[in-house]
């Protein structure tokens, strides 16, 4: 699914209008009556206390509409206008006429008014300000917000949270509606994957208000969400008369004295995720426990007992995993520099690989075309520098994507895989999947597509989002605080089960 700008879907909305001939009020009656639909098969008529805030722009608009739904089906609903601005768009002036028409009188609130009073029972529709938000709100319409999220009311936010801008970080936190529920148009927003944002949107869903197809298909975005149909797109079946050999020979280098396990998760994550064939290279203190506790695992190991002073591979391998729990002694260093040196294919890239290369930067020069780096948010930092919020972060990851033809994987509640210009945003994963080794089961996951064929960027979105899924599956068992790295790969297997059942009929259904 394409995530859009607001710039962007200001064009489609002007598209649509245009090519079905429609009127922009009766775009924002489709609109209407979708929210009206999602809320009447919740409540199903329960006379709770609806209180609906709208703004005197077009999302306020979609709220006066959505009250006169509401109150022709018999809701209780209480109407307040939010009038912050002289300027009303038409289509908010059109709405407010008819209900008016209806003998709905809403109530106008202005910086010299008393708030409503809001209860914790009351539901709260968040109508004030839609995606074209430019400037903060005014104090009193902040405080207005403040007064609503102090409410512990169900708070339904219409298409965005008000005071949340689409496109950058809001200047006034505080003045941003803490939402329970987010009804987005058509698309979801960038702001709701991002940690500083989408902390204001605690749920999501899209409604389908029928902008044009074919200009939502061909219009080009920055970022696409990562679902299931996305990643099915991308998997490679197996073939009935196929070989070990056929779907690669990954390697995996790291550990050092203590840190062996890291190796193992890694290990076993490349066997799981379908490597024919693995082949770690550790330390000699290595050997024995990775070849008791994985079978099927074939190990070289490096002359030094505590850590790597040379990467030499016998072979050719497929794919390639490096990194961690490697440590960054200086013959470590030196090591990593000389097998940088000799390396042709695409790597995966992860742990002190990339602090490493944080420390000798003209390494970096070294690391192959398409190779992918898996940093976690400390490690991303020392590779781009600071920033000063996550959109900057995002600049900066495709800057240095661009500048190095790699490919990152951000790490986080909504893990992004950028490539150069582009940024995939995944839709699995939970916060029991916060723990030690999680990373380094990632990284074998990416290295075993990686063996299989799959190309970089390709092995990178769908082992991401294999991943998530894994960790959704153990969680579900588990919870979140017992998650451990060896669940999250014990259950890569149930992961591409639940990735390749077939869809219920409810699923086929909300695809059509």
């Amino acid at each position: 699914m394409k995530i859009f700008t607001a710039a962007q879907i200001y064009e489609a909305d002007k598209f649509t209008i245009d090519k079905q001939q429609i009127t922009s009020d009766e775009l924002m009656e489709r609109a209407a009556t979708k929210i009206f639909e999602w809320m009447h098969s919740r409540l199903q008529g329960a006379q709770v206390n609806i209180q609906l805030f709208c703004g005197i722009g077009n999302n306020g608009g979609d709220g006066i509409a959505l009250a006169r739904h509401l109150v022709e089906h018999g809701y209780n609903v209480q109407v307040h206008v939010v009038n912050y601005s002289e300027k009303r768009s038409k289509d908010f002036l059109l709405n407010l006429e008819r209900l008016k028409d209806r003998k709905i009188w809403p109530q106008f609130i202005n910086q010299d008014c008393n708030f409503p009073d809001i209860t914790p029972n009351d539901i709260v529709v968040d109508a004030i300000f839609g995606i074209g938000l430019n400037r903060p709100p005014d104090s009193w319409v902040g405080n207005l917000i403040k007064h609503i999220n102090a409410s512990s009311a169900f708070v339904l936010s219409v298409d965005i949270p008000s005071g949340l801008p689409s496109d950058r970080m809001p200047s006034a936190p505080e003045h941003v509606i803490a939402s329970s529920y987010v009804l987005s148009f058509q698309v979801p927003k960038l702001v709701f994957f991002l940690p500083e944002t989408g902390i204001y949107v605690n749920q999501w869903e899209v409604l389908d208000i029928g902008l044009d197809t074919s200009f939502l298909g061909e219009t080009d975005t920055d970022y696409h969400l990562i679902g299931r149909p996305e990643v099915l797109s991308m998997y490679r079946p197996r073939l009935k008369f196929s070989h070990k050999g056929i779907y690669g020979h990954s390697v995996i280098v790291g550990g050092s004295y203590g840190k062996i396990g890291a190796v193992q998760l890694t290990s076993n994550a490349c066997l799981s995720v379908g490597s024919g064939l693995v082949t770690a290279l550790v330390p000699e203190c290595g050997y024995q426990s990775l070849q008791t506790a994985i079978p099927e695992l074939m190990v070289l190991t490096d002359d030094e007992d505590d850590s790597l002073t040379k990467i030499d591979i016998p072979f050719d391998p497929s794919a390639l995993g490096v990194g961690m729990g490697m440590g960054t002694k200086d013959e470590t260093i030196k090591a990593f520099g000389a097998f940088l040196k000799k390396m042709s294919i695409p790597l995966v890239i992860d742990a002190d690989g990339i602090n490493i290369l944080a420390k000798k930067w003209e390494l970096m020069e070294r690391v192959p075309k398409q190779s992918v780096l898996t940093p976690h948010p400390k490690e991303l930092q020392r590779l781009i520098g600071e920033w000063k919020d996550d959109f900057e972060k995002l600049e900066k990851t495709k800057q240095f994507s661009e500048k190095h033809d790699c490919i990152l994987v951000i790490k986080g509640a909504h893990t992004i895989t950028v490539y150069k210009d582009k940024g995939y945003v995944n839709t699995t994963g939970n916060p029991g999947m916060a723990t030690a080794g999680s990373g380094d089961v990632l990284t074998g996951m990416i290295t075993g597509l990686m063996a299989q064929g799959y190309s970089s960027l390709n092995a990178a979105i769908f082992g991401v989002y294999l991943h998530g899924m894994a960790g959704d599956i153990g969680a579900s068992t588990s919870g979140y605080e017992a998650l451990k790295a060896s669940g999250i790969v014990e259950n890569i297997g149930k992961a591409y089960l639940e990735l390749l059942r077939p869809p219920s009929s409810a699923e086929n259904k909300e695809e059509n």
